[in-house]
């Protein structure tokens, strides 16, 4: 367990410092392709905010309103033989039925009967 421990430990400082050896040897402007991948970064932030602040409304109107744990409560059967968390299922049904999906954030020239 203290070698998984010891390599978890060492895995983002050395993925660090091969993205900095391959970014000077192809002698890349590295900081400023870190920037334009924070502002990036920051754009989708941006454009899915309105989508989780809805899925959480939604998720909230129908806890308080009971509907979400009685829809929970007769999937868990079935979620605990799957090794679901129960702690999910929420976004697990709503996410479905919102208005954008992750699929069309992700390619903007493809939509689906889904992402309606």
């Amino acid at each position: 367990m203290k070698i998984i421990n010891y390599i978890s430990n060492l895995a983002i400082p050395l993925v660090f410092l091969i993205i900095l050896f391959f970014g000077i040897s192809e002698k890349k402007q590295i900081f400023d392709l870190f920037l334009d991948g924070a502002k990036e970064g920051i754009e989708i932030a941006v454009k899915i905010l309105p989508t989780l602040i809805g899925l959480f409304v939604a998720i909230g109107t129908l806890r308080a309103s009971g509907v979400l744990d009685f829809i929970i409560n007769i999937i868990t059967p079935v979620t605990n033989l799957l090794k679901f968390p129960k702690e999910v299922m929420p976004l697990a049904i709503l996410r479905p039925i919102s208005r954008k999906c992750f699929s069309c954030n992700r390619n903007r020239h493809y939509e689906n009967i889904w992402c309606r």
